[in-house]
């Protein structure tokens, strides 16, 4: 994949982000985009950090002490894990901020 349908693709995943947390109460969860970072705040100040990583073309995420790496699958179109669990970025993301807050975020 090319840098600018990396960065394209990327951008769009992070406005979907974005998007999905527009509504919920910062209070539960506080969701920050600055530039290639999209850090979620949970309660007792956990943290879920989502960010590009331009070399791999790969979007990566890390919470709980664990880290996850997204390639952009074509044929399916969404970032899927590189362990090949299956799991997809939007899924990680939702499943983690349930867990931690309670909250089910709305992607899509």
């Amino acid at each position: 994949m090319d840098e600018t349908t990396y960065q394209k693709l990327a951008d769009q995943a992070f406005h979907a982000i974005g998007d999905a947390f527009e509504n919920v109460d910062p209070d539960l969860v506080d969701c920050e985009v600055a530039g290639d970072v999209v850090t979620l705040t949970l309660p007792g100040a956990k943290r879920c950090i989502v960010n590009t990583q331009r070399p791999t073309r790969q979007i990566w995420l890390a919470a709980n002490a664990r880290a996850w790496h997204f390639s952009y699958d074509e044929t399916a179109r969404r970032w899927v894990d590189d362990k090949g669990r299956g799991d997809d970025l939007y899924g990680t993301i939702a499943r983690i901020v349930k867990e931690s807050a309670g909250v089910d975020v709305p992607f899509g």
